[in-house]
């Protein structure tokens, strides 16, 4: 069921430059290409992200799954591979991949918390269980 609505949000990702509509409208919104580590099969996740304010190369996605007690398959596939591609509004590009931890972390998550309250949501319903990561993804 997941796999059909996140083919829907790439399907309208790809025919509306970058955009989507829904619990996702307005927001900065990306698709991640990833390898399966164990499957070696292809994926594409769309998730949204945060764009560093200083920085035009770096963006910040979060391994949220909603707050679920697991962290999703694609955090781990992209943590061991440290290399992805992206699709971000009309442009796809190769990102390196590196994990954000500790203070710069918090910070990092909290901006995006404060921008979309969901992410405080699935962070208090993680609280205790696990920490989301964060991922920094730099343009190669």
């Amino acid at each position: 069921m997941a796999d059909d609505w996140n083919a829907g949000i790439i399907s309208e990702f790809r025919a509306n430059d970058g955009r989507v509509g829904g619990p996702f409208e307005g927001a900065p919104m990306l698709l991640v290409h990833h390898r399966g580590r164990k499957s070696g099969r292809e994926s594409v996740t769309p998730t949204m992200y945060l764009a560093d304010d200083r920085d035009p190369d770096l963006i910040y996605i979060f391994a949220s799954k909603a707050g679920a007690p697991t962290n999703p398959d694609w955090y781990y596939n992209l943590t061991d591979a440290g290399q992805a591609t992206v699709e971000r509004g009309t442009e796809t590009y190769p990102v390196a991949v590196a994990e954000v931890t500790g203070p710069e972390r918090d910070r990092i998550y909290a901006e995006q918390a404060r921008r979309y309250p969901g992410f405080a949501e699935y962070e208090e319903k993680a609280r205790g269980i696990r920490t989301i990561p964060v991922l920094a993804l730099r343009r190669a």
